[in-house]
């Protein structure tokens, strides 16, 4: 299937909002695109087409940009922990209203950087994304070489004894580490691919036949993403629990532990004139 059979960039818009309202106005990457595919009744072959070779879906790079559209308008927020809220102005966006929200904002766009040349509302994005050169870069890695990456990550992230143990005939389990909790500790048994697409329930169901009765608790990495159904399977009820890190929330990891990132603050300064009335 190819990518033109998903919906244009301005069909997400109002389905993303009412994903937020319906969780109560706030809620993550995930459960936003969780909500957004079920709302638009969008099938589980189309939520795998892959966007080139960056790991990422291409439902979730249009949901990405959809969500930065929404906040240059106004009307949503996040926080440092890609936790996303609905404004007040959000709220107050009509069915109608959200299908304009692209053309405002590259109208804007235009206008600021004077541009002559028009873009349509359903065009990719003007700008470049950050998550998206990562991807890129990472998808280009060497299946060692992101080994070590991951395991540089899981140590600057608290783990101990973090050991690369990848055998062909290890059921997907490529290591070892302790992570350590105040005065617990939990042995995790860790998966880490560059997947390209989504990875589903079958990779998540082999995983844990692989790390039954040998560790506590089980890690899948990737620079893809993970389906619905995979999500669920590593929740189910009865089963040892498997944490899940796809491509966005790795890229985002990566940020915060500054590892082969760099990020410039902008420094504002502001006078306050009530201090100097009161010396």
């Amino acid at each position: 299937m190819e990518s033109n059979a998903l919906p244009k960039y301005p069909d997400y818009i109002y389905p993303t909002l009412v994903a937020l309202k319906k969780k109560g106005g706030s809620a993550t990457i995930e459960e936003i695109e969780d909500a957004v595919a079920e709302h638009m009744k969008l099938s589980e072959e189309a939520l795998a087409i892959p966007h080139g070779d960056t790991g990422q879906t291409e439902f979730q790079y249009k949901l990405a940009w959809v969500r930065t559209y929404l906040k240059k308008y106004g009307a949503l927020d996040n926080s440092e922990r890609a936790v996303w809220t609905i404004t007040e102005k959000g709220e107050k966006v009509t069915e109608e209203e959200a299908r304009k929200v692209f053309k405002v904002i590259q109208t804007a766009q235009r206008t600021k950087r004077n541009e002559l040349n028009s873009h349509a509302p359903d065009e990719a994005p003007i700008e470049a994304s950050w998550v998206e050169d990562l991807l890129t870069v990472l998808s280009q890695m060497e299946p060692t070489a992101f080994e070590r990456l991951s395991q540089r990550l899981l140590r600057e992230s608290g783990f101990i004894k973090v050991e690369i143990t990848g055998r062909p005939s290890d059921g997907g389990i490529d290591g070892i580490g302790v992570l350590r909790m105040n005065l617990v500790s939990f042995q995790v048994l860790f998966q880490c691919k560059r997947w390209k697409g989504s990875v589903g329930a079958p990779v998540v169901r082999d995983f844990r036949g692989a790390m039954v009765g040998r560790a506590d608790k089980g890690l899948i990495i990737t620079t893809g993403s993970f389906t619905a159904e995979a999500r669920k399977e590593a929740t189910r009820d009865g089963a040892p629990a498997i944490d899940l890190l796809d491509g966005e929330a790795l890229c985002n990891l990566l940020k915060e532990r500054r590892l082969g990132l760099s990020v410039k603050q902008v420094e504002e300064v502001s006078v306050d004139a009530n201090f100097f009335k009161g010396i």
